[in-house]
């Protein structure tokens, strides 16, 4: 039986991802709002999410890994030249161009939430649970670093949203429906595969991920947690 579309983003991969949406949303709105609590909480889960990725960038299908999908300079030239046919790719994932910006999305939420952690404002309102490790000219620094990287990853959404824009209105490619139902066309004499996945790994990713975030909002002083 010929099939017309074959599995792409496991489950895991399609929430993380809409949950880093909603969160870095809602820590926008909750920064603006100076509901710092809240702001907080957002970041822990922010934390979670990425330390979850980070694992499963190992221990996942073979569309998460990063393996699959982080390629040297010359795969992303070789794709680049190409953008401009209007034939829709079928990569089996991330492409090379779409694998660098995963990385690049990652790394600037990590030194977002890292900097929020060791931050501490002006007025001594509020204080990041790592922020009594390093001095108060630090933790500030850290508070003025923590919003300046911010802006970058609305840079980094931006460009992200033009390129789906481009896929869907060049290439006639749909980008978002598969990280909704989690899968794609299937193109012509493409070999299909089924998208393996374990829901035993992820838990134990889930696992780790929450724990980890959780000794980190106490700021390793397990006696001590936040009361929520």
């Amino acid at each position: 039986m010929t099939r017309s579309t074959t599995p792409v983003w496991d489950p895991t991969i399609r929430l993380f991802h809409w949950l880093l949406v909603a969160l870095i949303a809602f820590s926008w709105w909750s920064g603006e709002q100076h509901d710092l609590e809240r702001h907080r909480l957002s970041g822990y889960g922010i934390l979670a999410l990425l330390v979850f990725r980070v694992y499963w960038g190992f221990f996942g299908p073979r569309t998460a890994r990063f393996s699959s999908f982080v390629r040297g300079p010359g795969a992303v030239a070789a794709y680049f030249k190409g953008l401009g046919h209007r034939t829709a790719s079928h990569a089996d994932g991330h492409n090379p161009l779409g694998g660098w910006s995963v990385v690049a999305m990652l790394l600037a939420v990590g030194a977002m939430v890292t900097a929020g952690l060791f931050a501490s404002d002006i007025d001594m309102l509020y204080d990041g649970p790592l922020a009594t490790y390093v001095s108060f000219d630090q933790s500030s620094a850290a508070s003025d670093l923590h919003s300046t990287i911010f802006n970058v990853i609305l840079a980094l959404v931006v460009l992200h949203v033009v390129a789906v824009v481009f896929y869907l209105a060049w290439k006639r490619q749909n980008l978002v429906r598969p990280m909704v139902t989690g899968k794609r066309p299937v193109a012509a004499g493409e070999d299909v595969t089924d998208l393996r996945w374990s829901p035993v790994k992820a838990l134990i990713g889930i696992v780790i991920a929450v724990a980890f975030a959780w000794v980190v909002s106490t700021g390793f002083q397990f006696g001590n947690a936040p009361a929520y």
